[in-house]
């Protein structure tokens, strides 16, 4: 889910900030080095290793309880060019990088690979780094559930309420001070202690999506600590509300994609998928079915949810926009509402290995969202913003400003948001597509603003999430690969067309 003027009050919150980090960021004992060996489950690629390091739950307590994080290394291909460690920092909030390096060791050039171990870690609470749980039922666990979708009507939905609510107090009860503890601020911390584990004295890192974020932060709180740092599909840094922009900008993430997809779903491309003559009729084609699923729901024995209604076919597009690779579900959807075509299988019933991952997975993105920034309690805000967000955003209906389980959270946050600065050195380079759903061009922007001359950014024109070496786009890629393996950037921000 992948859901205040600034003056005094940001001034007050940038001393406390000042205040905590130092003594955060060092007073714990320096880890042990890793002890690696083959990773647990195996590994996909069997060049990977893995080990663990160990860090405190509070960094305010660096003696007292302790948790530990799973890493994992694939050494760089040529050790006489070694110049350090490439950190992958996975996306979510939620993701599991573990096997990050297995991913992205045959995907990188050689000229990267050559230069740097591969470093990939399971955030905590997530995976195998003391993974959390809030105990949901399967039921909450269907990605369309913890969306806050609107009820057909518009209003906020009492259904959507009530799952706000229990998946709030469930976490409470269940989370314990592990799941009170996942921060952003936490997870630099974390790749700091890794860091320090590995022997590095600085690190360079790749965060693609939340990691964006969270590579962000790291750059923020260590600047000193960092090499070259990409970030890769961006989110917003907003010092004030943080992840609360970030939901609301999947109204206009999905404005952004939706062409894209139209303008295949009208095309001979599409074949018998092909929903419509012309762009402009496919639109009117997913609202009438999103609306027609509204008011008479398909029955899907075996899915979860176990039928499909309208908001089920809007979550279906946020997620399908993602890649165009999944174009032709969305389409299947939007014809098998219109009684064209039977509803595709199910997919299997997850196994008890594969729903611990997804209960962990669930956890730490709540928690994330929730414990990062205040979010409002007041239900009639929320109410009011989704009347006037699903006109005009009728794609998402409302559902970006809606109330999630972080109204009916049960603590504040302990430290304010990171807030993003052109204080550091001059190594950081952005790549974003320009039709990015889920981190859309808008908030990336603010990013590349907040960091002023410390970085570049490379626009790529392309649509769906995920940049570097996701694209097939030549210009893009070549630019971060020289980054990365000479540390050379553009001298201004850069544009690349469209592949082909």
């Amino acid at each position: 889910m992948r859901i205040t003027p600034r003056g005094a009050a940001l001034a007050a919150a940038t001393t406390v900030l000042l205040g905590l980090t130092a003594p955060l960021a060092t007073g714990a004992p320096a880890p042990a080095r890793p002890a690696w060996g083959a990773c647990a489950g195996g590994a996909p690629d069997g060049r990977q290793l893995c080990a663990e390091v160990t860090v405190p739950v509070d960094y305010r307590q660096p003696d007292g309880p302790s948790l530990t994080l799973a890493i994992s290394r694939i050494p760089a291909a040529r050790p006489d060019q070694r110049r350090g460690v490439l950190v992958l920092i996975p996306g979510g909030p939620g993701g599991s990088g573990l096997n990050g390096p297995s991913g992205a060791v045959n995907r990188l050039p050689p000229e990267v690979r050559d230069g740097f171990d591969l470093i990939g870690f399971d955030p905590r609470g997530v995976g195998r780094s003391s993974p959390v749980s809030c105990g949901l039922d399967f039921a909450d666990l269907a990605p369309g559930r913890l969306l806050p979708w609107p009820a057909p009507d518009g209003h906020g939905g009492d259904a959507n309420l009530a799952t706000g609510r229990r998946v709030a107090d469930r976490c409470a009860e269940n989370g314990g001070p592990v799941l009170r503890s996942i921060t952003t601020r936490n997870e630099a911390r974390d790749i700091d202690r890794i860091r320090q584990a590995l022997g590095e004295r600085r690190i360079s890192a790749w965060g693609v999506s939340y990691g964006t974020y969270a590579g962000a932060a790291y750059a923020t709180m260590f600047p000193d600590r960092t090499d070259r740092i990409v970030l890769d599909s961006n989110d917003n840094p907003d010092p004030v509300i943080a992840e609360r922009s970030w939901v609301a900008a999947a109204a206009t993430g999905a404005e952004d994609r939706f062409p894209d997809f139209a303008a295949w779903a009208s095309s001979p491309a599409a074949g018998e998928l092909r929903v419509a003559d012309t762009p402009e009729q496919v639109r009117t084609a997913y609202l009438t079915a999103a609306q027609q699923l509204d008011a008479a729901p398909l029955p899907w024995p075996g899915n979860n949810p176990e039928v499909l209604n309208g908001n089920g076919l809007r979550g279906m597009l946020l997620n399908g926009l993602s890649a165009d690779s999944r174009f032709p579900a969305v389409a299947a959807l939007i014809q098998a509402a219109q009684g064209l075509r039977p509803l595709p299988a199910p997919a299997p019933a997850p196994d008890a290995a594969a729903l611990a991952r997804m209960q962990s997975s669930t956890a730490v993105s709540a928690a994330t969202l929730c414990n990062d920034v205040s979010w409002p309690r007041d239900l009639a805000g929320y109410a009011a913003a989704v009347a006037v967000d699903r006109v005009a955003h009728p794609l998402t209906a409302g559902m970006p400003v809606n109330a999630t389980a972080c109204a009916f959270w049960h603590w504040q946050p302990a430290e304010p948001p990171v807030r993003v600065t052109s204080d550091g050195p001059s190594n950081v380079l952005l790549v974003q597509n320009r039709r990015d759903p889920a981190t859309p061009y808008a908030g990336a922007l603010k990013l590349r603003a907040a960091f002023g001359d410390r970085a570049r950014m490379v626009t790529v024109d392309s649509g769906g999430h995920d940049a570097y070496l996701a694209n097939g786009n030549a210009c893009g890629d070549a630019l971060v690969s020289e980054f990365l393996a000479t540390g050379h950037r553009p001298a201004r921000d850069a544009f690349c067309p469209k592949a082909g």
